[in-house]
Parts: structure tokens; C-alpha cells; sequence
């Protein structure tokens, strides 16, 4: 009987920081668990103190359950097919939006993407406290989102995301098995951390 690969892979930082920095990461591998309602309404509370420009909260969350097939077809649908063959196994997928607009004066909220970006970052530390994890995926059709959702004009859909409590690599295709088990490398902070100029990295970060 092959033995269940369930990975936790903590991230090698180069400094310290919190552990639920160091403990999220992106799996494909869900465990067929559902997750609370209790425990889902903890992640949107979390996603609802972010901070926004004016404190528009301009983010919005379409939710689909495996308890609720219906809904959940269509927005797995919504991914490519590649997402599609590992995300059907999470039991709750989402799709952020993001109102473009300000509700105030129907201007354009050019800080829009970013503060649906502050208000995930947010939602999936919680979920990580809460011993769940979050895959963040730019693999769906925003053409179909639109269609399905009927997303107007001045709202765009940022990402789909897949929740769920940590499953069995074992479970996947190869390929993606591959991509599970492998650490994700990232750039150490002196190529990105400038002072002056764009590209010119400050002394102290390198």
C-alpha cells in the first residue's frame, strides 16, 4: 500500500519572520474535508479588515462549496483544464473581483487590484492559522467568469483560488506530483528592495 505523502515544506528564509509566512504555501493536493462555514466565515472577516484606498473595499468573492455541486461546477468551469483536473478535489473554490470604480463618485480606483491583493493576502494568513491552505491561480478564463457571474464592466476578476485542509501528493498526476514536492525558489530581497533609483538596490538589503 503506497503511504500517504501529505508535505509540509516551510519556507527557508533568509530572515525571520512569523511562521504563518514561513508554513503558507500553494498546494494542489486537497484532503477531502469540508471546511466549516464557522471557519469560512473567520476567513472573510479577516478578508474584510484589510486595508483599501478611502476604505473603498473594492473586493468582492463569488464562493462555491463541494456541498452545493451545482454552484461548484460552474465556477470550476470557470479555470483552464490543467487547473481543473487537481482543483476539483478542494472543497471550496472562489473567484475575487474587483470594482474599479469608486462607488462614491464613479471614478476610476486605479488601487482597485492592489487592495483585492491586501484583502486576499489577509484572507489566506487567517486560513493558515486556521490549518488551511489556499492555491491562488491566474489559470481561468475571465471571459467565462464574466459570462457565468455576469460581471459588469467596471469590475474585473482578479484570480481564482482553491481552500481546503492539506490532502496526499500521492493523489496527483505525476507531473504535478513533481511540482508538489519541489521547494519554490524566490528572490532573495536585494533584487527588489531599491533606494534612489529603480534597480539600484539599497546597501542595507543586499
Amino acid at each position: 500500500m503506497e503511504e500517504m505523502a501529505i508535505m509540509h515544506k516551510p519556507a527557508p528564509t533568509d530572515y525571520p519572520v512569523h511562521k504563518l509566512i514561513r508554513e503558507r504555501w500553494s498546494p494542489r493536493a486537497f484532503a477531502n474535508t469540508s471546511v466549516p462555514q464557522n471557519v469560512l466565515r473567520s476567513l472573510f472577516e479577516a478578508a474584510r479588515w484589510a486595508p483599501s484606498s478611502n476604505n473603498e473595499q473594492p473586493w468582492h468573492y463569488l464562493v462555491a462549496t463541494k456541498d452545493e455541486p451545482e454552484e461548484f461546477g460552474k465556477l470550476l468551469a470557470c479555470l483552464v483544464e490543467k487547473n481543473q483536473s487537481w482543483a476539483k478535489h478542494a472543497p471550496v473554490l472562489m473567484l475575487s473581483v474587483a470594482t474599479t470604480t469608486f462607488v462614491r463618485n464613479g471614478k476610476p480606483n486605479r488601487h482597485a487590484l492592489y487592495d483585492t491583493g491586501q484583502a486576499a493576502a489577509c484572507l489566506t494568513v487567517q486560513a493558515t492559522a486556521l490549518g488551511l491552505f489556499v492555491h491562488q491561480m491566474a489559470g481561468f478564463s475571465v471571459e467565462k467568469a464574466r459570462e457565468t457571474y455576469h460581471i459588469p464592466e467596471n469590475a474585473e476578476p482578479v484570480a481564482a483560488m482553491a481552500i481546503g485542509y492539506l490532502g496526499d501528493a500521492n493523489s496527483l498526476a505525476s507531473d504535478l506530483r513533481e511540482r508538489e514536492l519541489a521547494l519554490t525558489p524566490r528572490k532573495p530581497i536585494g533584487e527588489f528592495v531599491f533606494s534612489g533609483a529603480l534597480g539600484h538596490g539599497a546597501d542595507w538589503a543586499r
